[in-house]
């Protein structure tokens, strides 16, 4: 497995823990989206894609988050929820979504990241820097098809050509 890209999009509020956002394609073929470098005790760490556990209302059915008293939806007392705990004794809240099986293969993907994150640093500092957006690549492309007219040979002959301003090239790049 080879990480042929990363996208790294850096949080602007200062004081938070959480550095960037990130995604990352492997073989150039598969994507995995918001994984997230974190500040720990210890330097920067990459956190895997979670998402909220929940349980359901036995009333409604309605998913409420395991700490809550209350559903959501109807209003009835949840009752105490046993809220799982990791090895440390912290409360389990989050499932990874997506997260290696292997310690080699989370050490190459983070150092991938943590390489990519302090060259997004030396650039942020740089004047003029732009944040780039997350998935630029898919958007830039729609974009471009969108604006970009289909002249096909028939239409050529006749004389007809896009217009300078809907030229792909001249699309302009978004920012977040």
């Amino acid at each position: 497995m080879q990480i042929s890209e990363v996208q790294i999009r850096l949080n602007g509020r200062t004081g938070d823990r959480l550095r960037a956002y990130c995604s990352i394609t492997l073989d150039n073929e598969f994507v995995i989206r918001d994984l997230r470098v974190i500040d720990g005790p210890h330097g920067p760490f990459v956190a895997m894609p979670s998402r909220r556990l929940v349980a359901s209302c036995v009333r409604c059915g309605q998913k409420n988050h395991l700490r809550a008293r209350f559903c959501n939806e109807c209003g009835t007392s949840l009752p105490e929820r046993l809220v799982r705990t990791d090895a440390s004794g912290r409360e389990k809240l989050y499932a990874d979504v997506a997260h290696p099986t292997h310690t080699d293969c989370r050490k190459r993907i983070e150092q991938s990241i943590l390489r990519a994150y302090e060259e997004e640093l030396r650039l942020a500092a740089k004047p003029g820097y732009v944040p780039r957006c997350m998935g630029d690549d898919e958007s830039d492309a729609d974009a471009r098809a969108s604006a970009s007219p289909v002249v096909s040979a028939d239409s050529r002959s006749a004389g007809v050509t896009p217009s300078a301003g809907l030229s792909p090239a001249r699309v302009p790049r978004r920012t977040c």
